[in-house]
């Protein structure tokens, strides 16, 4: 009765809604009048490069920040998930109509940054001729010897002479220049730029870290016990209160962490999105903690979670990287199976899911591999073109329906004009790896029609609608593709 009640109310137009039908409790099915499915290709071809895009998060500023490893050695597979990710979801909020920055997080103060300095210098010594012992959890990977060497060679012989506080400070130098720039190479290698990069010892050395305790023990969120200081977490969402300074004086992670996120606020983002690993779950409600504390809306601060990665080549786990003695890393998977399958297995799955990375797989050219799949369907659908003879843009934009025939025309065509829905969802659910599923349903829709639909040397108004069609497929193909920062080929 209800059902019956609300199709009679919802009285739409013949030219919209071909036909409806209550399908049992709770359902009602809808069909699209012919008019209106022709409408959403040729807004699809009006639109071009721009269809999928929207505007409902016009007006929101979004901090994206990811990536951001140690600058203590090679980025690995991992980090290169992460970037994908990160590139991903700013990509989509873009997309989207939202105003996004995105920003690399330099850990560059601490213990592991001194352990790193010494282990350079250890291998200075080294290159030299001389014992040196790398200090316990230090860094051994060839990496560190490679740079030793070419310090050596710049700073002069004189360099391994210098005394030993001196030249692990300059150490300290040479290693975060060195593997900063190693970083920014690969991953605009991969892709990926950002507009900020931020530093965690700027943080302590313009007294950002001073003015957010200051700020806190003014807000009486602080206080001392046992000689340390403590964060008042408990009563805004933690499971117990957290230390920030500790009895030896020295600073948690927290503190920098605090500051950074309290900067991003100050600098006027709404939304400050974070891609961490997934060891880091636990560390997500103290951080929201702290930042409610300060009086920051809900859903100002989010995190994506990364997996780890697990790469298999050959059938085996392949476990470490020659030059790094410990893990394989993503300039060793690029030189394996480029830039365009990378980034798109990294996006095949959701990020907080564990992930295995088929090298095999990512460099057959087999409708099995599902990055060279879709991309063989751009190339298909512009073939067609090459082989007609004709521009895709001269085909026009308009196509009768009735001239499509073929239920496959039909089922290309509903693909075709949901991807505006699939960006909008993927970017309210913070989830590229759905722009990846719906290119391979479209692909798959695509080869199909393909290999079932003759375009070429059919009635003429068959001929024509159905070059509008493959313009229309043409041009998602090469948004979603686009998207994701991949190539859209017109040739395999």
């Amino acid at each position: 009765k209800l059902a019956e009640e609300v199709v009679a109310a919802l009285a739409l137009p013949s030219s919209v809604v071909a036909r409806v039908e209550i399908a049992g409790p709770g359902f009602i099915n809808f069909w699209l009048a012919q008019d209106q499915l022709a409408a959403a290709l040729g807004a699809a071809i009006d639109a071009g490069a721009e269809f999928g895009r929207a505007e409902f998060g016009r007006g929101v500023t979004v901090n994206v920040e990811f990536v951001s490893a140690n600058p203590t050695g090679p980025l690995h597979v991992g980090h290169g998930r992460g970037a994908a990710l990160g590139d991903g979801l700013a990509a989509l909020l873009e997309w989207t109509g939202h105003r996004v920055t995105r920003e690399f997080y330099i850990n560059d103060a601490g213990l592991q940054i001194d352990k790193l300095a010494r282990s350079l210098w250890a291998r200075v010594q080294q290159a030299a001729g001389r014992a040196g012992e790398i200090p316990e959890g230090g860094y051994h990977g060839e990496y560190l010897a490679e740079t030793a060497r070419a310090a050596l060679a710049a700073e002069g012989a004189g360099f391994a002479d210098l005394p030993e506080a001196e030249g692990v400070a300059r150490c300290r130098q040479i290693a975060l220049t060195t593997q900063r720039a190693e970083q920014d190479e690969l991953l605009r290698d991969f892709g990926v730029r950002f507009e900020v990069h931020s530093s965690e010892q700027a943080l302590y050395d313009t007294a950002r870290v001073a003015a957010m305790l200051a700020e806190l023990a003014q807000k009486e969120l602080t206080y001392e016990r046992e000689g340390a200081l403590w964060l008042r977490s408990e009563a805004h969402g933690d499971d117990k209160d957290r230390v920030l300074r500790k009895s030896d004086g020295s600073f948690t992670y927290l503190v920098p962490d605090i500051a950074y996120h309290r900067d991003k606020h100050e600098r006027g983002f709404d939304r400050a999105i974070d891609v961490w690993g997934a060891d880091h779950h636990g560390y997500i409600p103290r951080m929201r903690a702290a930042l409610r504390a300060l009086g920051y809306p809900n859903d100002f601060f989010e995190v994506a979670l990364v997996q780890l990665v697990k790469v298999i080549k050959e059938g085996e786990e392949v476990r470490m990287s020659k030059r790094t003695g410990d893990f394989v890393t993503l300039r060793d998977l690029l030189d394996w199976v480029g830039i365009d399958a990378a980034r798109y297995f990294f996006l095949m799955r959701k990020g907080e899911t564990p992930f295995i990375f088929d090298v095999d797989l990512a460099r057959q050219q087999t409708d099995e591999n599902p990055v060279f799949y879709v991309q063989m369907a751009h190339a298909r659908m512009t073939g067609i073109f090459r082989v007609a003879g004709v521009a895709p843009g001269d085909v026009g934009r308009d196509a009768q329906l009735d001239a499509l025939p073929a239920p496959e025309d039909r089922d290309l065509l509903k693909e075709l004009t949901r991807f505006p829905e699939v960006v909008e969802g993927a970017a309210r659910a913070r989830e590229p790896h759905r722009i990846t599923g719906y290119l391979e349903e479209l692909a798959r829709s695509a080869h199909h029609w393909y290999h079932h639909c003759r375009v070429l040397g059919e009635a003429k108004e068959t001929e024509r609608a159905r070059l509008v069609l493959a313009r229309g497929a043409r041009i998602v193909l090469a948004n979603g593709l686009r998207l994701l920062g991949l190539s859209a080929p017109d040739r395999m």
